[in-house]
This record gives structure tokens, C-alpha cells and sequence, in this order.
């Protein structure tokens, strides 16, 4: 009888996702890149990506690169700001921040802090700082580049982050229990409920997500409780990647870029 119930169950969820409204999107242009990461397109639309641990930024038909053997594999990168690249190298526990030319300006070992901290995640921040979370006491900070200096700001988190976003004003995360949170730069922290179960996906503003499932691309906008599908051609995909109605689809051929209008 349990298994019955598991293959209708399974049967219902699949039907659900297969009867949702399609949204549309028009093809732009396709990116031929040999990357083993995506990481998208920054301020100044120049593509950023990862291949054998060297970082790559390609402007029109020139490409830049930048790449420390020894602070082991790249863990995350944010191009939030274009003139001011961060670089997490998490198995070292440092960060290097680069200029629009990929060079190397300022590096950050947070082992060597007068109190050490412990990173497992790392963003761009407004005012020149950077968001941290501290594995040491589990809590979110922000670290100042200009005085080399860290506060924390959330209280403890209760559970694992399984995955994080940010911007210059927010640190969202979703742990272990697929519940979504933000944090201010203050320290406020607000619940914004559960989320789909998905390796992949995007947070959006006004309370949308998109994220990938069975090798599908979806919206779901939280505020109706309504989801749609994206119709787009690439059948499997190792990444997409959304910025301002440009919806990039990253494959092992490339990137190919679509215009979309999110509802």
C-alpha cells in the first residue's frame, strides 16, 4: 500500500509540473566558451568563467585571466561589482580581490585576523565590505576592506546553509530544511518561508524563484503561488543565469542568451 502511495504521489507532482502556463523567451545570441563554470555576465556585459581553475573574463574578441595555484580551487566568485572582483578560495579560507583587469589588489587570509574567523560564504557588500558567514560561531558579518576589520551581525543560525545569494544589501540563504532567510546589513533577519528542492536555482526580487528540475527550467512566483515553464530549446543544461530580462543558458557548447519578460 505505501508504495502505491508513492508512485501516485509521484505521479501527481510530475502532472503538476507538466500543466503549468509556459513562458516564452526570444533567442538573442549564443557565446562559444571552453569553461568547466559559468559565472556570468558583469556590469559592463563582459562574460566571466571558470576552466581548469583559472578565471577568465572575456571582452569582445580579448581575453583576461587570472589564476593562484596556490590557494587551491576557485569556490565562488562575485561580479556584482565589475571594478572590484571577489575571489573565495574556501579550501584556504581567503579571498582575493581583483580590478576590472584581473589584477590582484587586495587579499584577505582570515585565519591571520587578530580574531581568526572561518569562512564557508562570501559576497559583495555595499560600502566597500563583504558579506561573511563564520563557520567558527555560525554567524552572518561583514568584513571592511578598507580597515581590515570584521563585525558580526546575525545572531546564530540554527541550521546548515546549503545555499546562499547576495547583494550589496542582503544575505539571503536556504538551509537544510529548504527554508529561505535574508539578513539585512543590520543584522535583521526575515523568514521567507519553504522553497522547491533543486541543486539549482536563482532568488529573484518581489519574491520569485527560478529554479531547474528534470532538466526544465522554472518560475515560481511566490506572491500568487503560481509556476511556469520556461520554454527554451537546450534539452540539458549545466547552469542558467538571469540579469535584467537576459536569461543565459550555459551548456557544453556555450552559452546561449535569451531576452525574457518576467511576469
Amino acid at each position: 500500500m505505501k508504495k502505491i502511495f508513492n508512485i501516485l504521489l509521484l505521479l501527481l507532482v510530475t502532472d503538476s509540473y507538466s500543466q503549468n502556463e509556459k513562458l516564452t523567451v526570444t533567442r538573442l545570441d549564443s557565446i562559444a566558451i571552453n569553461a568547466d563554470a559559468f559565472v556570468g555576465f558583469d556590469g559592463f556585459n563582459n562574460c566571466i568563467y571558470i576552466k581548469n581553475n583559472v578565471l577568465y573574463k572575456k571582452i569582445d574578441s580579448s581575453i583576461l585571466q587570472y589564476q593562484n595555484l596556490g590557494l587551491g580551487k576557485i569556490t565562488k566568485v562575485d561580479i556584482a561589482n565589475p571594478l572590484k572582483i571577489i575571489i573565495f578560495y574556501e579550501e584556504f579560507n581567503a579571498v582575493i580581490v581583483l580590478d576590472n583587469q584581473l589584477n590582484e589588489i587586495q587579499k584577505i587570509e582570515f585565519s591571520r585576523l587578530e580574531t581568526p574567523i572561518l569562512a564557508s560564504a562570501i559576497g559583495i557588500s555595499g560600502q566597500n565590505k563583504l558579506w561573511v558567514f563564520n563557520n567558527l560561531n555560525q554567524q552572518i558579518g561583514l568584513y571592511d576592506l578598507n580597515l581590515n576589520t570584521y563585525e558580526n551581525k546575525s545572531i546564530p543560525l540554527n541550521e546548515s546553509i546549503t545555499y546562499y545569494q547576495t547583494d550589496f544589501n542582503y544575505f539571503h540563504w536556504i538551509d537544510k530544511q529548504n527554508n529561505w532567510f535574508t539578513s539585512t546589513i543590520f543584522g535583521r533577519i526575515v523568514s521567507n518561508g519553504k522553497v522547491e528542492i533543486t541543486n539549482n536555482l536563482q532568488l529573484l526580487p518581489q519574491n520569485k524563484i527560478l529554479f531547474s528540475k528534470e532538466n526544465k527550467l522554472f518560475l515560481r512566483d511566490r506572491n500568487i503561488n503560481k509556476l511556469y515553464e520556461i520554454e527554451i530549446v537546450e534539452k540539458s543544461f549545466k547552469k542558467f543565469y538571469y540579469k535584467e530580462q537576459i536569461l543565459s543558458i550555459f551548456t557544453d557548447q556555450g552559452i546561449t542568451n535569451y531576452k525574457i519578460t518576467i511576469p
